[in-house]
């Protein structure tokens, strides 16, 4: 009797099988993630559909108040939902900005006290970068051609804006700078004729000041103005003194010590010392702008 036919030993599984085992694992854990993300999500968008990422949140001005008013543009801060346990977007939209009028030098004005004037952060740092770079408004128009200057704006601050008339009898060789048509050359030539009349009477006395034509005062004349100087004591200083003034010769100062000495103070006047030769016509002339003090 034939011995029975062995049957074949299985054999490892196939690649083929494998794959397809691991893609089919793979197939149902994406399933029920999905399922589980879609449910995460609807519930979710349930119990926020009252509650909006997005609220605006208005404030009402005060009602006593007659001051014209800005809008300011929407702040965005973060809060807690009462459905949700994270923080929200909550863009709150403030209460027109009250704004307020009152004098003011354009030059020197604060950043802080030009948003009290009605412009907002951006606009009063971009003047005040104007000003440190060395712009200067020179008249209430030159305010008006700032970029940032809305016409409504100027048309209700133009009553208030004051800016001061440069003191040609105090301003340094620094501030006379910023006049139109003067270098450093004409600013310390006007500080060392100032020192030497000491004190101008007029601003026309400028004209005396070599290459100082009358185009450069009539374009200055504006933004200049001369604050009364102490009278020149013709009839008390010595001689020596006398002649130190630019327009009273060595000559003359010794002409004038021997008028005085010779003549009642009532008679000490520049019309005197021009009627007695004393005086040259220039001099003369030029000695009638000086504020001279009277005979004691």
């Amino acid at each position: 009797m034939a011995p029975p036919e062995n049957k074949k030993n299985k054999g490892p599984l196939s690649a083929s099988f494998i794959t397809g085992a691991i893609a089919l694992v793979f197939l149902i854990i994406g399933y029920q993630v999905a399922l589980f993300v879609h449910k995460a999500a609807v519930t979710r968008l349930v119990a926020n559909r009252d509650q909006p990422d997005t609220v605006y949140v208005y404030v009402h001005p005060r009602a006593d108040s007659l001051a014209p008013a800005v809008e300011e543009a929407p702040k965005t801060v973060r809060k807690q939902s009462p459905h949700s346990p994270q923080a929200v977007e909550v863009r709150e939209k403030a209460a027109p900005r009250q704004v307020e009028s009152f004098r003011f030098n354009p030059n020197t004005v604060s950043v802080e006290d030009l948003q009290r004037l009605g412009f907002s952060e951006k606009q009063a740092q971009a003047i005040d970068r104007y000003r440190q770079k060395g712009g200067r408004f020179r008249r209430a128009e030159d305010f008006a051609k700032s970029y940032v200057v809305a016409d409504s704006v100027y048309d209700r601050l133009a009553p208030f804006i004051d800016i001061p008339k440069l003191d040609i009898n105090r301003a340094d060789s620094v501030a006379l700078l910023d006049l139109p048509g003067i270098g450093p050359y004409l600013a310390g030539k006007v500080v060392q004729h100032r020192s030497q009349l000491q004190g101008y009477s007029t601003v026309e006395q400028l004209l005396e000041i070599y290459r100082f034509d009358p185009e450069k005062l009539t374009a200055m004349q504006d933004f200049i103005t001369c604050s009364p100087p102490r009278p020149y004591p013709i009839w008390t200083l010595p001689e020596d003194s006398l002649a130190r003034h630019p327009h009273i010769s060595r000559a003359e100062a010794h002409s004038i010590v021997l008028y005085r000495q010779h003549h009642a103070p009532a008679e000490c006047t520049l019309d005197g010392l021009h009627a007695a030769g004393i005086l040259s016509e220039d001099h003369y002339r030029r000695l009638s702008l000086c504020l001279l003090a009277s005979a004691p």
